[in-house]
């Protein structure tokens, strides 16, 4: 928030030197909740949802299950399990790659023995160890929205048997009540710009929500309001024009018009004629 108010005084109302406070804005010193709370209130801020947000993240100090993955894992993977573990509600759009979190542990060993950065054994080991424990918050509370695109089902990197158990896993994971994937078509005749992967994590105070864009090697982390803003609308657009999610019960009704869940069981289908 800008409150156009010096960093001197607002340091000064709640007890600090100036220095002390640029160090807090920094994020290279923390701050209790007592005088976050005098801060916020100083500069005008009352959402009680966001206060409380920013006080639990301020409680964790980044602690979590993923801290005893530290120097085995890059940072920018901590981050983001950090960053999914205070979500409630996810907005991932993948091209060419079936999304981390719904990820096969073949599929997984696939992804890293085909990459170009290569990889010790240890290491490829202990970022199958860490995917696959990311995916535990799938059973917790938030909304997870997956938009795929077609071609991300048809990749050959990954040898038949590995895709054919990716495929029946997204079918599987389809079915949770707080799951939603969806396909995005070859058929889709639309001129929108589409970009390329992204996620959006959404903690509990929707403004303290990160936009996560993979670039190839790296990935770029942004709390920009604006980016924020484009990227939603731009998921929506997707989701819009893919597919509907279904389910097996659905997609099986007679007449039953094409979706994402009879997409995925079609092209695992081919997969089994050729074994």
């Amino acid at each position: 928030m800008d409150a156009d108010v010096a960093v001197q005084t607002a340091a000064a109302h709640v007890g600090m030197r100036g220095p002390q406070l640029n160090h807090i804005e920094a994020a290279r010193t923390g701050l209790d909740e007592i005088r976050m709370r005098e801060l916020a209130a100083f500069y005008g801020c009352t959402n009680e949802e966001y206060l409380a947000t920013l006080a639990a993240l301020g409680a964790s100090d980044g602690r979590g299950w993923w801290s005893s993955h530290r120097r085995r894992v890059p940072a920018f993977a901590l981050d983001l399990a950090e960053l999914e573990h205070w979500s409630r509600a996810y907005l991932n759009y993948e091209t060419f790659f079936i999304p981390g979190l719904l990820q096969t542990e073949g599929y997984i060993r696939r992804t890293f023995l085909n990459s170009k950065t290569p990889l010790s054994p240890a290491q490829i080991e202990d970022a199958i160890s860490f995917r696959l424990a990311r995916q535990q918050i799938l059973d917790g509370p938030a909304e997870f929205r997956f938009v795929i695109h077609e071609a991300a089902l048809l990749m050959s990197f990954a040898d038949r048997t590995a895709m054919q158990d990716q495929l029946a896993h997204l079918l599987d994971v389809g079915e949770k009540p707080n799951v939603t994937i969806q396909i995005f078509p070859f058929s889709v005749k639309a001129t929108l710009p589409y970009p390329g992967p992204f996620l959006i994590t959404e903690p509990p105070s929707r403004a303290l929500s990160t936009l996560v864009i993979d670039h190839p090697g790296v990935s770029q982390f942004t709390d920009s309001p604006d980016a924020l803003l484009e990227y939603r609308s731009r998921f929506e657009d997707l989701s819009r024009l893919a597919l509907p999610p279904s389910n097996s019960t659905t997609s099986a009704r007679p007449h039953s018009r094409r979706d994402s869940w009879g997409v995925i069981q079609h092209i695992k289908h081919g997969l089994e004629l050729e074994s």
